[in-house]
């Protein structure tokens, strides 16, 4: 199992896999927990998504302007790309799943 959690989004990525040596295979459950809209409550998903966190910062520009500038930026793919880089490069199958591994 591979987790990233980051508070400060109260996002928590989670990468459960099972190993099926007589297969040669990776069976592989993505889940993740993330704020709603309205921030009010946690929502679960599972499953392969490509979504990018972001957490920004405004400060004052020089022109007295305000400027928005990226402070974090998590994609999912910057977990799930080594841990597959991993499994395929070993000679494995990568197999994702959404209900049972």
């Amino acid at each position: 199992m591979a987790e990233f959690e980051f508070p400060a989004l109260d996002v928590t990525l989670r990468t459960r896999m099972r190993l099926r040596p007589a297969a040669h295979e990776v069976r592989v459950l993505e889940e993740r927990w993330e704020p709603t809209a309205d921030a009010a409550r946690r929502q679960y998903g599972r499953g392969p998504a490509d979504k990018v966190y972001r957490q920004w910062e405004v400060k004052p520009g020089v022109d007295s302007r305000r400027n928005k500038t990226e402070t974090f930026r998590f994609g999912t793919q910057d977990m799930r790309n080594p841990l597959q880089r991993a499994v395929l490069g070993a000679g494995w199958t990568w197999r994702g799943v959404l209900f049972k591994l």
